[in-house]
C-alpha cells in the first residue's frame, strides 16, 4: 500500500500537491466554520459528579461562580469600625460594578477567623462560565480599588470565575508560545541533520499542514465527539512530532538512496516501499494505542484520543503521498540553501558504518551483548523503582499553578486563616417536592449532623430552588481538598450522612459533587479503567507487530522493551514531580503527587510513538536479513544505517516535547518532562544498547514463527531493491533482482525485503 501510494504520488505530482493543499485548506474553512463543540461536565468527570451536572443541567440551574474577598488586618479585628468601613467599602464596590449577585456580608454569614482578624466577603458573579469569566474583570478592579486605598489592610480576591480567567488566559499563551517555540526548534534541528534549508522546511511544513487540516476536522466533528483545549494541545504535540518523524524517515532513505548512486525515481520507489511502509505500520501502531483511551469513559480522554488519531492518520497521509510528490517535483533541488559548516548528507558509506559515534557505542555492545543487556537492564529498572512509590491525584489549584503565583499566594492566606478545603462539597439534592416539611427537616439534619463530624466545618450553605425542585448544600471539608483527610470527610458524607439524611426521604436523589468528589470519582474511575486500556494496547501492539514481522520475538521484543522505557519514565516522573528531586532545575517543586490522567496517557502515547524507532530500526535489519546478511551482521547494518535518523527524529521529539515542560500548568510539565525523557531513554539506552545485545543474543530465533502460526496475515512486502545504475522497477523476489551496493552474501532462505 505504502509503494503503491508513494509511485502514484510520483507520477501525478501535481495532482498529490495541489490534492493535499485543496484538503488542508477546506478542513480548516469548514472546521472553522462549523466552530468546536466542547466537553461540558456532565461528560467531563465520572461518577456521581457527572450525575450532580445533570441535574443542575436539566433543570436549568448552572454552577454558580462563586467568589471570595478577603480582607485582613495585622493590628486589628474585624469588629473596629475601620475594618468594618473596609468590608463595606468592598460591598458597596462590587454592587456597583453590576456584575455581582448575591454578595454576602461576613457578619451576615460568621465568616470571619477564629483570630478575629481576617473576614470573607462572599459574592457570585452573574452568567455562567464563560459570562462569568468575562465579567469578573470588573469585581477584581473594584477590589483593587479598595485594597490600593488601604495598602496597610490585605484585600484580595480568589474564586471559580477568578481563577478560571487566569488560567483560560494562560492556557492560550502557553498554547501560543508552545507553538512558536517548537515549530523553529524542529526546523533548527533539521537544518543541522540535513544541513539544507529545502530539505529542513520540508518535514515541518508537511506537519504543521497536517495539524491545521486535522483541527479542521476535530472541530467538523466536534458536534458528535466533542473536544476540549487539552485536546488542542495534545494534537499539536503529537501531531509536531510524529509529522517531523514521518517525514523525516521517508526523506533520509531518499537522499541515502541517491546518494548511492540511484536515480530518482527508483531511490522514490525504494523509500516508498520502506520507509513508506515504516511510516505506516508506526501510524496504525499510534491509532491502536490511542484507541485503548476511548475506553476509559472519559470524555476527555476521548476527546484527546480522537484529536490524536486524526493527526496521526493525517500525518502518514501527508507523508506517503505529498512527500514523494514534492521529492519527485524538487529531485536533487532539495539540497538547495546549503548552509556552511552544518552537517551535510552522509556520504554512501555512511549507511553502513553509522559514523564514529553510534559505532563506538554499537562495536562493544554486539561484542559482549550479554553484559550489555544486563547493565542496561539494570540502568532502566533502577529509573523505573521510584515508581512503586507514585502517588497519583487531580492537583489542586495550588498545585497546579506555578510557584510564587499571586493566585496562590492568594489562596495560602484564606486557607490559613480559614483552614479547611478551599472548595466545598456540594450535595445536589432532587425532590419530589423540595419543600416538604420531611425534605427541610433532612437538610436540617444533615448540617447539623456535618457540623457535628469533626470532618467538615461551617459555613453551611443551603440554596432552594423550588420551581425545579432541587436544593444544593455547599459543606466545607476538612483538609486540602485532594489528601487523605479530604477524602476521608468525602466517603463520611457520601457513605453515612447523605444516607442517613435526604436519602431517607422517598424519591429523592443527591450525588454529592465538588473538587474533592472531582478528584476522587476521577482517580477511582482511572484506577479501575487503567488495566483494560493498558490490556488492549499491549495485546493489539503485540499482535500489529507479530503481523508486520512474522516473528514471535520481534514481537515480544517490541512489548517488553516498551514498558521497559515507560516504566524508567514513570519512574523519573515520580521522583521529579511527586518527590522534587531535580525540580527546581524546571522551575518547579515537588508536589507531592502524579496528575491522575497523566500516567494513562503517557503509556499510551509513549507505547505507540516508541514503535517510531522500533518498526524504523527492526524494519532495516530485517531488510538487511532479507538480503542475505547473517543476523549478526543485519543487527549492525540496521542499527548503524539508522543511527543518524533515529537521533535526528528522537532530537526533535525531546524538544518538541521539552517545551511543554517549560509551560505554566503543573500538568502540562508533567506530561512534556515525562514524554521527552521517555523518547530520550528509548532513542539511547533502548535502541542503541538493548535491542541490538538482544537481538544478538536471540541470534537465528529473532525469526522464530511456529507452524500453527501461519496462517496469520502476511503484511511483509514482496519486492527486492533493484541494483545500482537501473532504473527499473521492484522486482518480485526471485525475480532475479539483486539486493543493494552491498556486497550479497548467498545464505538467505527468504529473498524478500521485509520492510
Amino acid at each position: 500500500m505504502a509503494a503503491a501510494m508513494g509511485a502514484w504520488s510520483a507520477r501525478h505530482r501535481k495532482t498529490a500537491v495541489f490534492g493535499w493543499l485543496l484538503f488542508v485548506v477546506l478542513a480548516a474553512f469548514l472546521g472553522g466554520l462549523h466552530g468546536s463543540t466542547q466537553v461540558d461536565e456532565a461528560e467531563a468527570m465520572p461518577g456521581q459528579v457527572s450525575r450532580a451536572a445533570e441535574i443542575l443541567d436539566r433543570a436549568g440551574l448552572k454552577s454558580p461562580a462563586t467568589e471570595t474577598v478577603l480582607i485582613q488586618s495585622t493590628d486589628r479585628t474585624a469588629d473596629a469600625p475601620a475594618f468594618r468601613a473596609v468590608v463595606d467599602q468592598v460591598i458597596a464596590g462590587v454592587n456597583g460594578t453590576g456584575k455581582a449577585t448575591d454578595v454576602r456580608s461576613p457578619y451576615d454569614t460568621k465568616a470571619v477567623s477564629a483570630d478575629g482578624r481576617s473576614a470573607l466577603v462572599q459574592l457570585t458573579v452573574r452568567g455562567d462560565h464563560e459570562e462569568a469569566t468575562a465579567n469578573v474583570g470588573a469585581v477584581v478592579d473594584a477590589v483593587a480599588a479598595v485594597q490600593k486605598q488601604h495598602p496597610d489592610l490585605t484585600v484580595v480576591e480568589l474564586g471559580d470565575a477568578s481563577s478560571g480567567k487566569w488560567m483560560d488566559e494562560q492556557f492560550a499563551d502557553d498554547f501560543a508560545r508552545a507553538e512558536w517555540t517548537a515549530v523553529p526548534l524542529a526546523l533548527g534541528i533539521l537544518l543541522v541533520a540535513f544541513g539544507a534549508l529545502v530539505a529542513a522546511v520540508l518535514p515541518v511544513l508537511l506537519a504543521l499542514t497536517a495539524f491545521v487540516a486535522a483541527g479542521g476536522l476535530v472541530a467538523l466533528s466536534s458536534g458528535i465527539l466533542h473536544t476540549s483545549n487539552s485536546a488542542s494541545s495534545v494534537m499539536l504535540l503529537v501531531g509536531l512530532a510524529v509529522g517531523v518523524d514521518y517525514c523525516l524517515f521517508y526523506l533520509r532513505r531518499e537522499r541515502e538512496e541517491r546518494a548511492a548512486g540511484r536515480d530518482l525515481d527508483t531511490s522514490l520507489r525504494i523509500a516508498a516501499a520502506t520507509s513508506g511502509r515504516a511510516v505506516l505500520v508506526s501510524g496504525v501502531t499510534v491509532v491502536i494505542a490511542m484507541a485503548g483511551m476511548f475506553l476509559t469513559g472519559i470524555a476527555e480522554f476521548k476527546a484527546m484520543a480522537y484529536a490524536t488519531i486524526v493527526v496521526v492518520v493525517t500525518a502518514v497521509l501527508g507523508s506517503l503521498t505529498v512527500l514523494p510528490a514534492l521529492l519527485s517535483m524538487l529531485g536533487d533541488r532539495v539540497d538547495k540553501g546549503r548552509v556552511p559548516f552544518l552537517g551535510r548528507l552522509r556520504r554512501p558509506d555512511a549507511a553502513t558504518t553509522g559514523g564514529r559515534f553510534w559505532n563506538a557505542v554499537l562495536t562493544p555492545v554486539l561484542r559482549r551483548p550479554l553484559a550489555a543487556a544486563a547493565l542496561s537492564g539494570a540502568v532502566l529498572i533502577g529509573l523505573a523503582a521510584p515508581l512503586l512509590t507514585m502517588h497519583t491525584a487531580n492537583l489542586t489549584f495550588q498545585q497546579q499553578l506555578p510557584k510564587g503565583n499571586e493566585l496562590v499566594a492568594v489562596s495560602q492566606k484564606i486557607e490559613a486563616a480559614f483552614p479547611g478545603s478551599p472548595a466545598p462539597a456540594s450535595v445536589v439534592i432532587k425532590a419530589t417536592d423540595i419543600d416538604s416539611p420531611a425534605m427541610t427537616a433532612a437538610i436540617a439534619d444533615l448540617k447539623a449532623r456535618a457540623l457535628a463530624s469533626g470532618r467538615m466545618h461551617g459555613p453551611v450553605d443551603i440554596t432552594v430552588h423550588p420551581e425545579q425542585n432541587v436544593a444544593t448544600v455547599d459543606i466545607p471539608l476538612n483538609g486540602s481538598g485532594n489528601d487523605a483527610v479530604s477524602n476521608a470527610a468525602l466517603r463520611t458524607l457520601r457513605e453515612d450522612l447523605v444516607p442517613a439524611t435526604v436519602l431517607a426521604v422517598p424519591g429523592t436523589e443527591a450525588p454529592v459533587t465538588g473538587r474533592t468528589a472531582g478528584s476522587y470519582d476521577f482517580n477511582a474511575k482511572m484506577t479501575g479503567s487503567m488495566p483494560v486500556v493498558f490490556g488492549f494496547v499491549v495485546v493489539f501492539a503485540f499482535l500489529l507487530m507479530l503481523t508486520s514481522f512474522r516473528s514471535l520475538a520481534v514481537a515480544g521484543t517490541a512489548v517488553v522493551l516498551n514498558l521497559l522505557s515507560v516504566g524508567a519514565a514513570y519512574g523519573v516522573l515520580t521522583l521529579v514531580f511527586q518527590h522534587g528531586v531535580g525540580a527546581s532545575l524546571l522551575g518547579t517543586a515537588g508536589v507531592g503527587a502524579v496528575e491522575s490522567w497523566v500516567p494513562l496517557f503517557l503509556f499510551v502515547i509513549l507505547f505507540g510513538l516508541s514503535m517510531d524507532y522500533h518498526v524504523f530500526v527492526v524494519s532495516r535489519i530485517k531488510e538487511g536479513r532479507d538480503r542475505g546478511l547473517p543476523t549478526r551482521a543485519a543487527i549492525a547494518h540496521g542499527i548503524r544505517s539508522t543511527a543518524g535518523v533515529v537521533t535526528s527524529a528522537a532530537v526533535i521529539m525531546v524538544a518538541v516535547f521539552g517545551v511543554f515542560g517549560t509551560l505554566s500548568m503543573q500538568a502540562m510539565k508533567q506530561m512534556g518532562v515525562g514524554l521527552a525523557v521517555a523518547v530520550l531513554i528509548d532513542a539511547t539506552i533502548i535502541r542503541a544498547v538493548l535491542l541490538p545485545s538482544v537481538m544478538t543474543l536471540l541470534d537465528e530465533r529473532n525469526w522464530y514463527l511456529p507452524r500453527w502460526l501461519a496462517w496469520l496475515p502476511d503484511f511483509s512486502h514482496t519486492e527486492t531493491v533493484p541494483p545500482l545504475g537501473t532504473g527499473a522497477p521492484l522486482a518480485p523476489a526471485g525475480a532475479g533482482a539483486t539486493a543493494t551496493s552491498e556486497p550479497h552474501v548467498p545464505q538467505a532462505r527468504h529473498r524478500r525485503i521485509g520492510v
